[in-house]
């Protein structure tokens, strides 16, 4: 197909490397930027392993914004009460639907746009921690 797809290709995984890192390790701040550079060695590995170097700085680039865009997930669920095996195990079925994703032309690309695209537009839209029924029980 070309330079295109692998190098798409390479972004698409990285994006998921990324994604699946933050998942397994976002804790506290430190573990964040742990993962994060882990992702951009991952990802650039990976590009390695399936091309040249184009490959590889598209797979670092991939791997950057999956673990950018999916800490703001991670640390808005972990902050609103969810526990940590219950998100990293979503965030890895997540992360493996979004290699399964980069197969497809083209759709690697879009993962790089979208997954932080998503972070940007849930960190406007958080709120607090959800009430439920605790709040009727305050009479």
């Amino acid at each position: 197909m070309g330079d295109w797809y692998t190098i798409g290709l390479c972004v698409g995984l990285g994006v998921a490397v990324g994604v699946l890192l933050v998942g397994l390790l976002a804790a506290p701040r430190a573990a964040l930027a742990i993962a994060v550079l882990a992702a951009a060695a991952a990802g650039f590995g990976i590009g390695l392993a399936l091309g040249d170097l184009g490959e590889a700085l598209g797979g670092a680039l991939g791997g950057l914004t999956g673990s950018l865009g999916s800490a703001a997930f991670v640390r808005g669920a972990l902050r609103r009460g969810g526990t940590r095996t219950g998100t990293a195990a979503l965030v890895g079925l997540g992360a493996l639907a979004l290699a399964a994703l980069a197969l497809v032309p083209v759709l690697g690309y879009v993962e790089a746009v979208a997954v932080p695209a998503l972070a940007a537009r849930l960190r406007r839209r958080s709120g607090g921690r959800y009430a439920g029924l605790r709040i009727l029980a305050r009479d």
